[in-house]
């Protein structure tokens, strides 16, 4: 098989061409394209296709040229430029510019890792083609000269036309895109979801079938004890089942009651409920109301002073206060804290920390998800803020008039 010279086929090749850097520096040019620009290629190698040609005083071109190469680099797809006036100096006159127009089309070249590595910039002067269309125009004594300026008119809007539905093109390629990004993205958690709900049924139901099994296979077994067993797996399931069923309302925007909520009122009565182990600090603001299911927001109240507690060494913190037109309720904690980088996969379905599963075996890893989806429910959210010991959850809520 003859091998190919390609240094030498691209540089034979008639259509003008240019390989730009994504620094937009020539690293290449064909003859053709030396011609076309009336430049050598050593004029031309190693400088910013910006600097060897700025453009005229009027700057037409440049922004379009520039937004044209800077898509390709982003996008990776092909862009055409169907006309575009862009003046050049004329060579050895400084400051003198010749009025020029072009067609390019610009495309992508990837590099081995799938990424636009360089530019392939590929021009062809139509200068002539205007010019011819003026002379006719000049020499046509029926016409006037203003029938002139309505055929440039005309070709240039006609460009524009085509241009526009080119941005309309990427626009919904785009669209396209994320749509898919979205739609893959929804899937994997869909599938991750199928898997960790598996994962987290599976303990329950085998001992649920293992007390059973033994329950019918030994007479000695003490089926109390059995159906004592028993009923703690099952208990355990229901409680999966209700998250599973409670995050699913939520996340489907299911519409619920809502009611003016006074916070104080609602954190002094979860407070008194709770049996916590830790001593607690309060701190009220009186009179802050919000919009919302009084059963949830305890749902969410109780959830963080659990936690709080459960992770605390000897105080659990509760603050409510207002800024603007915001509601907040603080539960804090003077335990290990949590890093940063797991801040946000707390409130992933069924993630769960060592020192979690150690302090409660029996933790579905559902609370906090369905803590901060409640919020959100109520146009609110749900964080974790930075402190310089333990965690702090802090509860954002809209307020609305008592």
């Amino acid at each position: 098989m003859t091998s190919v010279d390609y240094a030498a086929a691209f540089d034979s090749v008639p259509a003008a061409c240019a390989v730009l850097s994504s620094d937009l520096v020539y690293l290449g040019v064909n003859r053709a394209y030396e011609r076309a620009v009336e430049r050598p290629r050593g004029q031309l190698l190693g400088h910013r296709i910006f600097e060897v040609f700025p453009g005229g005083p009027s700057g037409q071109g440049v922004q379009e040229l520039r937004a044209s190469l800077e898509r390709v680099l982003a996008e990776g797809d092909v862009d055409v430029m169907p006309l575009v006036r862009y003046d050049v100096q004329v060579a050895g006159e400084p400051g003198t510019y010749e009025e020029r127009y072009w067609a390019a089309v610009n495309a992508p070249m990837l590099g081995p890792d799938g990424r636009v590595a360089c530019v392939i910039n590929r021009v062809e002067e139509i200068t002539a083609y205007i010019q011819q269309l003026r002379s006719a125009g000049a020499a046509d004594e029926s016409s006037p000269a203003d029938q002139v300026e309505a055929a440039d008119a005309q070709l240039f809007l006609r460009a524009q036309e085509l241009q526009e539905a080119n941005r309309r093109l990427r626009r919904a390629r785009l669209r396209e895109r994320q749509a898919t990004a979205a739609a893959r993205a929804a899937l994997r958690r869909q599938q991750q979801v199928v898997a960790d709900t598996s994962h987290d049924l599976r303990r329950p139901l085998t001992g649920l079938q293992t007390r059973l099994q033994v329950a019918l296979t030994d007479p000695q077994a003490d089926s109390r004890q059995v159906l004592h067993a028993a009923l703690q797996d099952a208990e355990r399931l229901g409680d999966i089942v209700s998250d599973l069923l409670e995050l699913a309302r939520l996340e489907g925007n299911a519409p619920f009651p809502t009611e003016p909520v006074d916070l104080s009122t609602l954190v002094a009565a979860e407070l008194a409920r709770s049996d916590l182990a830790c001593a607690t600090a309060v701190d009220i603001t009186a009179g802050i109301v919000v919009e919302g299911s009084a059963v949830r927001l305890a749902r969410v109240l109780s959830n963080l002073l659990t936690n709080a507690d459960r992770h605390a060494t000897s105080l659990v913190q509760v603050k409510v206060f207002q800024r603007d037109e915001q509601a907040f309720i603080e539960v804090a904690d003077d335990g290990p804290g949590i890093p940063a980088n797991e801040r946000e996969a707390v409130f992933q379905r069924f993630y769960r920390r060592a020192d979690a599963r150690s302090s409660d075996p029996e933790g579905t890893g559902l609370g906090l998800p369905i803590a901060r989806q409640i919020a959100r429910a109520h146009h609110g959210d749900l964080d974790i803020t930075d402190r310089p010991g333990g965690t702090c959850m802090i509860l954002r809520l809209p307020c609305t008039s008592p």
